[in-house]
């Protein structure tokens, strides 16, 4: 009995020592935060768009396609949108042909359905790739945990939305099938 209480003891103390290499917060993460305000790219229609002045603002970025069974999304992403705009929210969208060649248009033909057919006002990049070998550096950005400093990630299909916050950083991400006016979006952007 008089050796079962130094055993006890050293077992406990090994065990607490364990636990608290564990969560040490600083060898959880041995990337950087990065910020999408480093980037600028070009617009739908030609023109220069810095992400760095998005600063202060909740940032929803999303791969769009117009021929996609879940096109109609833009609807919701234009409600959101109009919703929160008011509140330091904005989306922006890349249209990307990676699926099932499901954006096939130019992005004067993109421009054109997306006003005509959904009333798109938020801001559209010009078509990029999500992935593969010429995946566009802000796509790089938000899917490698190397260049976001927060988590690995792979756009799945059209309408992946990602959110980034005030600050530039990436939150996470959300379900191309899940809408934009999700409980779980909306709860973030008010802040719940």
């Amino acid at each position: 009995m008089k050796y079962l209480i130094p055993i006890i003891c050293i077992l406990f103390i090994g065990c607490k020592s364990q636990n608290s290499i564990t969560e040490n917060p600083s060898e959880k993460n041995i990337y950087t935060k990065q910020s999408i305000h480093q980037f600028k790219v070009e617009n739908i229609s030609g023109e220069t768009f810095d992400f760095s002045s998005l600063k202060g603002k909740k940032v929803m970025v999303v791969n769009t396609a117009s021929k996609c069974g879940l096109t109609p999304q833009y609807e919701d992403l234009q409600n959101l949108y109009e919703k929160y705009k008011e509140n330091n929210f904005i989306v922006v969208g890349f249209p990307a042909n990676n699926f099932l060649s499901q954006e096939p248009g130019s992005n004067e033909k993109i421009k054109s359905f997306c006003t005509e057919k959904f009333g798109v006002t938020f801001p559209m990049m010009a078509k990029v790739s999500v992935k593969g070998k010429d995946k566009h550096p802000v796509y790089q950005f938000l899917t490698e945990i190397e260049k976001n400093g927060i988590s690995n990630s792979k756009v799945s299909w059209n309408f992946q939305k990602y959110l980034v916050d005030e600050n530039g950083y990436l939150v996470k991400y959300i379900s191309p099938k899940s809408s934009p006016m999700s409980e779980d979006v909306i709860n973030w952007i008010e802040g719940n």
